[in-house]
């Protein structure tokens, strides 16, 4: 064993993100330098496929290319746990039966060995959705300030307007990697003006990365450019809590829709605001962990670096 939108409105609307209530949510740390995003990504990695013999210490470790004791420190500065602590937080097969089960969140936070359900900290977000029209017209008339800036989940591009947050991605680190990424953004608005802008999205950045900076006081102003029904899916991704986890299905229902799973799943998938608006805390209808945008290894990462500040709250 291991030793530790409702509608997008033509006029810009905004509301306070309410808390999860009506969906059956289940249970899944400080900033890191990015160059140890790829050690801490292996060893989550590895512990997320071999929970079920519960690895020790040492073999997490060769997993991931450190000394035992290396490891042990650079985890707990990333994660803000031991990998003990994750292996217990965030074993898979558990939180795949508690979402099979319908478990309550006290339920599953107390059996995966969580604190209980005190009050979550999360990313308090405010959002505003800008008209369909822009989205329909792919963006024309939009400007797009954009930079990159290390995570804790690798290398991130930051889209802003002056309005608010508009997009979250990740680049493999290389120049290749960032062309790509921004490459990904332009796709979505293609007729929008992007301009680099390092200035300009740094305190975005800041505020989605850094948990001390998440404060219902002080929101996070996201805007929301996409069709009514991906709003609508956005929205409903911003009341899954920290430390929970919601189905396809889950999320149909809960606007309405239930037969709609499949189209949830491709609006989830077109979430342009990665980690802000928390498309990686959406699971198969089995649990299972499926797809994701931008690597189902980074999707693992997110729910241990989540877990870790959920274990510190």
């Amino acid at each position: 064993m291991l030793d530790e939108a409702s509608t997008a409105h033509a006029s810009a609307t905004t509301a306070a993100v309410p808390e999860a209530r009506s969906m059956n949510l289940v249970p899944l740390a400080p900033l890191a330098p990015s160059s140890d995003y790829e050690t801490v990504r292996r060893a989550i990695e590895f512990i997320s496929m071999e929970y079920q013999r519960q690895p020790s210490l040492g073999e997490v470790a060769d997993a991931a290319g450190l000394p035992p004791a290396e490891l042990d420190s650079l985890f707990r500065r990333w994660a803000g746990l031991t990998p003990k602590a994750f292996l217990q937080a965030v074993t898979l097969d558990r939180a795949r039966t508690l979402l099979a089960e319908g478990a309550s969140l006290l339920d599953a936070s107390l059996d995966v060995g969580l604190s209980g359900p005190s009050r979550l900290h999360d990313l308090f977000v405010k959002h505003e959705a800008m008209s369909p029209g822009l989205y329909k017209a792919k963006g024309e008339g939009i400007d797009l300030a954009y930079g990159f800036t290390p995570s804790p989940f690798g290398r991130a591009i930051i889209v802003a307007t002056e309005r608010g947050l508009a997009g979250v991605g990740f680049s493999d680190g290389t120049e290749a990697g960032d062309r790509a990424a921004l490459d990904d953004m332009i796709r979505r608005w293609p007729k929008a003006r992007f301009r680099r802008d390092e200035a300009m999205v740094a305190p975005y950045a800041a505020r989605a990365f850094d948990p001390a900076q998440w404060a219902a006081d002080r929101p996070l102003r996201v805007v929301f450019i996409g069709s009514d029904f991906e709003i609508r899916v956005w929205q409903t991704l911003l009341r899954i809590p920290v430390g929970c986890a919601a189905t396809y299905s889950q999320v149909a229902e809960t606007i309405g829709v239930p037969k709609a799973a499949r189209a949830v799943g491709a609006a989830v998938g077109r979430n342009p605001i990665s980690f802000v608006v928390p498309c990686h805390r959406v699971l198969g209808k089995s649990g299972a962990l499926t797809g994701y945008h931008w690597g189902l290894s980074r999707k693992r990462a997110m729910l241990g670096w989540e877990a870790g500040v959920l274990a510190r709250s």
